[in-house]
């Protein structure tokens, strides 16, 4: 019998075979793809100003991300599936679930073996770089799937961060994201003039938030707006204490560390605008699909919570960009629901080569296209609870018009939102019989989502099952 190895090396093979039937390498496309640690999805500028009086930082700039916006699509309903580092970044590259490629915690290291949209492509003649935080457990070593990779062990530290280069510890000096940035910018520079994909992984802007002193006095006296969820607590918080190590940091809505933490998206945009430029020195920017998005996102005081973890929207929900020039119209706004798991396949479709049947995410192509199209209309989220933090398991499916959240083991926490009426989810409804309809709706939504999710074949959610 063939190792579980064997078989993905001659899946890949086969994918590349087919590939190279497919599109010539002079019209293959360039990708670098961004990704920030615990970014809010309205943690941008862009989105604060289309909020209006809605915007709890009205203050915050990130003015090259806000360029990278105007300049390509943004998604305005973009998710993730398990709202935790290494479980996201592993959906990231996957296009799967955590049930199908193994990791469900922040404690596991990602299988030297997976298939990953970088494993196809170098198979298909690209040169594959990884940059920045990688974070899955304590990993070292060159990192799975990439010819390239400069990358630092967990979540390293904001100043004078130890990097692997090549496996090779190298001691580096500076704030962590410039030294990424920097490192990325090489990778462009080598390898100019040939098919490459860049992952680039910013450290920012996770705890302990420490800007660098360029920004440090930024936003002094800024404080964050309220919002009507502030007093609306989580249902299992009163057992099992407050959530996480970080939420009473930010009381006030004006502290030191919530602005700390807006200073480092801050400095970060200044890196994503050196990766732009350095693609348009090289003259390269036509021909590259540059992806921006975070892993999860992030609660500031909502439900009374910090960190993420759980299923309301501000955990649930990220800040995604892509821009393609030619393809995709400039300032282009997408409301359909998209997926972590949707990075892979489209990254792959988008180079012409065969998207792997075990990925369970959809290209965004179309959409990227204008394109109209069936579409997924809900999708199953799940959290597995990790010591020590507070947050309980959880399971949950998320439709356009709801929300339907279980906590396994404790039924008397299950919640259920009418997201239209209450896009804040203030208002518990599991009990209310005028909601009878949609809480029958949910239910049957979240046992097919999750049957094929944890179950059967995994194809299933690609993508005839995104029709609904």
């Amino acid at each position: 019998m063939m190792s579980n190895r064997i078989k993905q090396s001659l899946l890949v093979t086969c994918v590349c075979l087919a590939a190279g039937r497919g599109v010539a390498a002079e019209t293959k496309p360039n990708f670098v793809f961004m990704l920030t640690d615990d970014q809010r999805w309205d943690a941008l500028g862009v989105v604060q100003r289309e909020q209006g009086d809605k915007g709890r930082f009205p203050w915050l700039k990130t003015p090259n991300l806000d360029k990278l916006a105007a300049e390509g699509v943004r998604f305005r309903n973009a998710f993730v599936v398990n709202s935790l580092c290494a479980p996201s970044r592993a959906s990231f590259l996957t296009g799967t679930y955590g049930h199908h490629n193994g990791i469900r915690n922040n404690g596991t290291p990602f299988p030297a073996d997976s298939i990953t949209y970088a494993s196809v492509l170098r198979s298909a003649g690209y040169t594959t770089g990884y940059v920045g935080k990688w974070h899955m457990d304590q990993q070292r070593g060159q990192r799975p799937g990439f010819d390239y990779s400069a990358s630092f062990i967990g979540q390293g530290r904001y100043r004078d961060c130890p990097f692997e280069v090549n496996g090779k510890q190298t001691e580096t000096t500076g704030w962590v994201d410039d030294v990424s940035t920097d490192y990325a910018i090489q990778f462009l520079n080598e390898n100019r003039g040939k098919p490459f994909v860049l992952a680039l992984g910013f450290k920012t802007c996770h705890g302990p938030f420490s800007p660098p002193p360029r920004r440090a006095s930024d936003y002094e006296g800024a404080k964050a707006r309220p919002v009507p969820n502030l007093g609306s607590a989580a249902p299992y918080r009163k057992e099992t204490g407050p959530e996480g190590r970080v939420g009473a940091s930010f009381a006030g809505d004006g502290s030191p560390k919530l602005l700390d933490y807006m200073r480092c998206i801050t400095a970060m945009d200044e890196n994503v605008g050196r990766v732009m430029a350095e693609l348009d020195r090289l003259g390269a920017a036509d021909n590259t699909v540059v992806v921006f998005a975070g892993d999860n996102g992030y609660y500031l005081r909502e439900h009374g919570l910090g960190d993420k973890r759980t299923a309301y929207e501000e955990s649930l929900r990220i800040p995604l960009l892509v821009r393609w020039p030619g393809r995709a119209a400039k300032g282009k706004l997408v409301d359909q629901m998209v997926l972590n798991i949707d990075l892979a396949p489209t990254i792959l479709e988008l180079a012409g080569v065969p998207v792997p049947a075990q990925m369970q995410g959809r290209s965004w192509r179309p959409l990227l296209e204008g394109k109209t199209v069936p579409w997924r209309r809900s999708f199953y989220y799940e959290y597995f609870f990790e010591a020590p933090f507070a947050s309980p398991h959880v399971q949950a499916v998320r439709t356009e018009r709801g929300k339907l959240i279980r906590y396994p083991g404790h039924p008397e926490w299950s919640e259920l939102f009418d997201l239209a009426a209450d896009p804040y989810e203030t208002k518990n409804l599991i009990n209310d019989p005028a909601k009878a309809d949609l809480h029958r709706e949910l239910e049957a939504e979240f046992q097919r989502e999750r049957q094929k999710v944890e179950g059967g074949d995994p194809t299933t959610s690609r993508p005839a099952a995104s029709t609904r």
